[in-house]
C-alpha cells in the first residue's frame, strides 16, 4: 500500500514529522517497507523560459533556442517539435545528471552551433515514457524556480507492509485512523455531500440467483460529463504511487480506491447494450477482452456483470474494454458493489488477474461503503466532470451483522503483560471506531463494518496492546538454572541442537524446506502420500505434505548441482507426515550427499561418497546424542527408494532409530538425478531418551597397566549371516576381557559356495595378572565355541 504524506494529512490532522509517522506505523503493525523521495536527483532541474526559438541553419529538425534560467541566458539546440518562443519549459543546466537517459550534460556542438543545457521531456526526468515531446508549463510558472518545488514532487511517498486481516488499512483513511487511535493526531471528518438525483437512471440493476459473489449493488447514471484529463493533484496523486493517469473518470475511480479503501468501476453507457446490468455467474464458452487486453475464458462459477451483449466486466476483479470509459465519453455509469472475497480470489486465482480491486474485495471491503463510496464519488465526479446525476438505482439486500464482543478486563490485565487502565482500554477502543461500553468490569464493543477480522476478545486485546505500544510490556526473562542453564530447555530442542552441531562438524549444510512438495513426486516415495493432499495449497506444485524429507532434500541436492557445486552434502531436522504416524506426523533428520568426500588434493586422493559415509554422519549423531552405538544392530529394514543391497536399518531391539544407503536406481531416474545420491534419516522420537545421572559425574577412567594380546580369527559363515551378527557373538563370549573386535578381511569365492570368509582382529585385555597360554587359549576356544553355535558357522582351516 502506498500513499503520499500530503495525501496522509488530508486525513489525519497532525504536525508530526515523517520520521515519528513512519516509526508509530511499523510499531502498530503496519510495517513501513520503504519511504521513497520523488525529487531525489531532480533538484537540479528549473524552469526556464524560451526567450526565442529559431530555425538551426544546419538541420531541419532542429531549433537554436535561447533559454532564460532566471539567472543567465543560455543557447541550447532542441529537437521537439512542440519547443517555440515563449515558452515555459524544464531546464536543465550543464552538470545536471538525465535520469532518463542516463548521461550527465556536457557543454555540445551540434551541427556547428554551440549548446549549454536541455530543454527536458518527460521522460528524460524520468517521470513517464512520454519522450515526443518536451514538458510545457502554464504561463505563471515562476522562472528560476525549482521544478521539483513548482510541481509539489517533494512530496515523501511512504510504503507498508498491508496483512490479509487488514482490509480496512488498504485507504488512506483506514492508516490514518490507526494513527489517530496512538494520539499521533485528529482523524478528520469524511466529507460527505449528498448530491439528490434529478432524474431515474436509464440503466437499472438485477442480481441473477446463481450470482455467488454479490450481495448489493448500487448504481447511478451521470448525463452529459466532460471527460477530460485529470486536474494535476489528482495525476500527481496517482503517479507518486505507480498508477497510470488515463482520462477524470477512471483516475476518480482509481483514487477512491486507494483513499478510502472502496473499488469502483463505471462504464460508458453508450458503449452497452440494453437498459440493464445483471450480476449473474458466466456462461459456457464466454470471454471477455478485458481492460488489461488481455482475453479472459471464463467459468460457470464467476460472476460477471453483463447487459444484453454479454459479459461487461468481472465482478470484483476488472473492467472490459467494449465498456470501458475514454476522453470522448458523454454519458457514464457508476458501480458500487459489495462483493464477497472467497468467490472473489477463487475466480482471480483461476484467471491469473492481480488487480487492485481484487486486492481489497479479497480482502473484504466495508459493505457500509456501498453507501458513503457512491456518495464520495458521486460529489467528485460532478465536481471535476460536470454531468447531471440521476437518482440511485439498488439491487439485493445490504448485509451489515452487528458483531457484539464483551472482554473482561481482568482477562486484559492478565494477557497483556503490563497494566492498562480500563479508561485507556476502551478509549483506544472507541479511537478505532468501536461503539463500547464498560459495566462491571466487562468492556462490551460494538465492532465497525470495515474490522471483520475481529472475532473474539482476543482481538480486542490484541487491538489494545497494539496502540498502547508493544514497546510498553516489560520483557519477562524464563527461569534458568543457575548452573547449566539448560534444565528449562526441552529435550527435542537440545537433541535438535546437538544433531545439527554433530553434522555440521562433519561438513554438511543445514537447509529448510517446506513442509510441502508436489503430489505426483510424493507418491513416488510414499503410496499413501495422496491421503495428506491439501485442500488450499500455496501453489499447484506444493499440494501435499511430504511424507519424507529425502525428495525435498534431492531437489536441494539437483538445484546447486545444476549450478555447478559438485560436491553436495545437507540436510535437515523437520517433521514428515503420515496417517500411519501417531498424530500424523513424527520428527526426523535427515541427510544427503552427492559427489567426493573432499576436493581435489595433491596429499590426499579423494573418492566418491558411498554409503558408509553416510553411516558415519548417523553415528556421529548418535555419539552426540550418547545413543549406544555398539548394541545397535543393522538390519534390512529399510524404505522401497533405497538401493537393495547398499542401504540398511539401525535398530535397538524392534525399534528401528535411523536407515540409510543409496538411492535406489529406479527413484533417481525418475526424478532426472544423473549422480549416484546416498541418503540417511533418523529418526528422533524413536531414540532413547538419556539416563538420568544423579551425581552429574563421570565413570572413573580404568587403564590397565598390563600388556594386552591380540589373536586374529577367520570364520566361515553362511552368505546371509550379517557381520554385526559375529561381532555380537564374539563380545558374548568374554564381556570383561574382550576390549575390542575388529574385522579386518571379508572373503567370498566360488570355492566356498554359499558361504563367506570373515576374518577379525580380537583384542584380550587382563586386568590383573598377565595371561598364560593356558588361558589365552581357553579364552580363545570361548570365542570359537559362541560364534558356531551363534551362526552355525566355523573356524577356517
Amino acid at each position: 500500500m502506498k500513499f503520499t504524506l500530503s495525501w496522509l494529512r488530508d486525513h489525519l490532522d497532525t504536525d508530526a514529522s515523517l520520521d515519528k509517522i513512519t516509526d508509530k506505523l511499523t510499531a502498530i503493525g503496519l510495517e513501513v517497507e520503504e519511504i521513497h523521495d520523488p525529487s531525489k536527483g531532480l533538484e537540479a532541474f528549473q524552469v526556464g523560459h524560451v526567450v526565442s526559438a529559431t530555425q538551426h541553419p544546419n538541420a531541419d529538425r532542429l531549433q537554436c533556442c535561447i533559454v532564460d534560467n532566471g539567472t543567465s541566458q543560455e543557447t541550447v539546440i532542441c529537437g521537439a517539435p512542440n519547443v517555440k518562443t515563449g515558452l515555459k519549459i524544464v531546464f536543465a543546466p550543464v552538470g545536471t545528471f538525465i535520469p532518463g537517459t542516463g548521461i550527465t550534460l556536457k557543454n555540445a556542438t551540434i551541427r556547428d552551433y554551440p549548446s549549454h543545457g536541455m530543454i527536458c521531456s518527460a521522460f528524460e526526468l524520468g517521470l513517464s515514457d512520454d519522450h515526443d515531446q518536451i514538458i510545457e508549463l502554464p504561463e505563471d510558472a515562476p522562472i528560476g524556480a525549482r521544478y521539483v518545488d513548482y510541481r509539489g514532487l517533494t512530496d515523501p511517498v511512504i510504503e507498508i507492509a498491508i496483512t490479509p486481516n487488514r482490509g480496512d488499512c488498504l485507504g488512506v483513511r483506514g492508516i490514518a485512523r490507526d494513527l489517530a487511535a496512538t494520539g499521533l493526531g485528529v482523524l478528520k471528518p469524511l466529507q460527505l455531500n449528498n448530491i439528490s438525483g434529478t432524474y431515474p437512471s436509464p440503466i437499472d440493476w438485477q442480481i441473477a440467483d446463481d450470482a455467488n459473489a454479490c450481495n448489493h449493488v448500487r448504481g447511478r447514471f451521470f448525463r452529459g460529463v466532460t471527460n477530460a484529463p485529470s486536474p494535476n493533484w489528482l495525476k500527481d496523486r496517482l503517479t507518486a504511487i505507480g498508477l497510470r493517469p488515463i482520462s477524470a473518470l477512471v483516475d476518480i475511480t482509481n483514487y477512491i480506491s486507494f483513499d478510502l479503501g472502496r473499488p469502483l468501476h463505471i462504464f460508458d453507457v453508450d458503449k452497452l447494450a440494453g437498459k440493464q446490468l445483471t450480476m449473474r455467474c458466466a456462461k459456457p464458452q464466454e470471454t471477455l477482452l478485458a481492460l488489461d487486453d488481455n482475453s479472459y475464458h471464463l467459468d460457470d462459477d464467476m460472476t460477471v456483470i453483463a447487459d444484453t451483449s454479454g459479459p461487461q466486466a468481472i465482478a470484483g476483479i476488472i473492467g472490459g474494454r467494449a465498456s470501458g470509459c475514454s476522453l470522448s465519453t458523454v454519458n457514464a455509469f457508476l458501480e458500487v458493489a459489495d462483493f464477497l472475497p472467497t468467490p472473489i480470489a477463487q475466480a482471480g486465482r483461476k484467471l491469473g488477474i492481480d488487480s487492485d480491486a481484487r486486492y481489497r474485495f479479497e480482502r473484504t471491503v466495508d459493505p457500509a461503503s456501498t453507501d458513503w463510496g457512491m456518495t464520495v464519488a458521486s460529489a467528485m465526479i460532478q465536481e471535476i466532470c460536470g454531468g447531471e446525476p440521476s437518482e440511485i438505482c439498488i439491487a439485493g439486500s445490504l448485509k451489515q451483522p452487528q458483531k457484539q464482543v464483551a472482554l473482561h478486563t481482568e482477562k486484559l490485565k492478565s494477557f497483556a503483560g503490563t497494566d492498562i487502565s480500563d479508561h485507556t482500554a476502551e478509549t483506544i477502543l472507541r479511537n478505532l471506531g468501536f461503539k463500547t461500553s464498560l459495566t462491571n468490569g466487562v468492556l462490551n464493543a460494538s465492532v465497525p463494518s470495515w474490522r471483520p477480522d475481529i472475532e473474539g476478545p482476543h482481538c480486542l486485546i490484541e487491538e489494545i496492546l497494539r496502540i498502547n505500544g508493544f514497546d510498553k510490556i516489560t520483557p519477562i526473562s524464563l527461569p534458568r538454572n543457575s548452573e547449566t542453564g539448560t534444565e528449562n530447555i526441552p529435550f527435542s530442542v537440545l537433541q535438535g541442537a546437538q544433531a545439527r552441531r554433530a553434522l555440521s562438524i562433519r561438513g554438511l549444510s543445514e537447509v529448510i524446506t517446506f513442509s510441502f512438495m508436489e503430489k505426483n513426486r510424493a507418491t513416488l516415495f510414499s503410496p499413501n502420500a495422496a491421503d495428506l493432499t491439501l485442500a488450499n495449497p500455496i501453489s499447484s506444485d506444493l499440494d501435499v505434505m511430504r511424507p519424507t524429507l529425502i525428495p525435498n532434500l534431492l531437489a536441494v541436492a539437483m538445484r546447486n548441482l545444476d549450478r555447478g557445486f559438485a560436491n553436495i552434502g545437507v540436510f535437515e531436522i523437520g517433521s514428515e507426515f503420515s496417517t500411519e504416524f501417531v498424530d500424523t506426523q513424527r520428527r526426523v533428520m535427515a541427510a544427503v550427499r552427492i559427489g567426493q568426500t573432499a576436493l581435489r588434493h595433491w596429499h590426499q586422493k579423494p573418492r566418491p561418497i558411498d554409503a558408509f559415509d553416510i553411516k558415519a554422519d548417523i553415528e556421529a549423531v548418535f555419539t552426540a546424542l550418547h545413543v549406544p552405538i555398539g548394541n545397535i544392530q543393522i538390519g534390512d529394514d529399510f524404505p522401497s527408494y533405497y538401493h537393495p543391497g547398499h542401504a540398511a536399518s539401525m535398530a535397538l531391539g524392534k525399534n528401528i532409530l535411523a536407515v540409510f544407503g543409496q538411492l535406489h536406481p529406479k527413484y533417481q531416474q525418475e526424478i532426472g538425478l544423473k549422480s549416484p545420491a546416498f541418503a540417511g534419516e533418523i529418526f528422533l522420537d524413536n531414540l532413547p531418551y538419556p539416563r538420568a545421572n544423579a551425581n552429574k559425574t563421570r565413570a572413573p577412567l580404568v587403564i590397565s597397566n598390563l600388556p594386552a594380546v591380540q589373536r586374529d580369527f577367520a570364520f566361515l559363515v553362511p552368505t546371509a549371516t550379517a557381520a554385526a551378527t559375529v561381532i555380537r557373538a564374539v563380545k558374548s563370549a568374554e564381556k570383561k576381557l574382550l576390549s575390542n573386535v575388529e574385522i579386518f578381511d571379508l572373503y567370498a569365492g566360488a570355492e566356498l559356495q554359499d558361504q563367506k570368509s570373515i576374518a577379525l582382529s580380537v583384542t584380550l585385555q587382563p586386568t590383573k595378572t598377565t595371561f598364560t597360554e593356558a588361558e589365552i587359549d581357553a579364552l580363545c576356544q570361548k570365542i570359537i565355541t559362541a560364534v558356531t553355535s551363534k551362526t552355525g558357522g566355523q573356524l577356517r582351516g
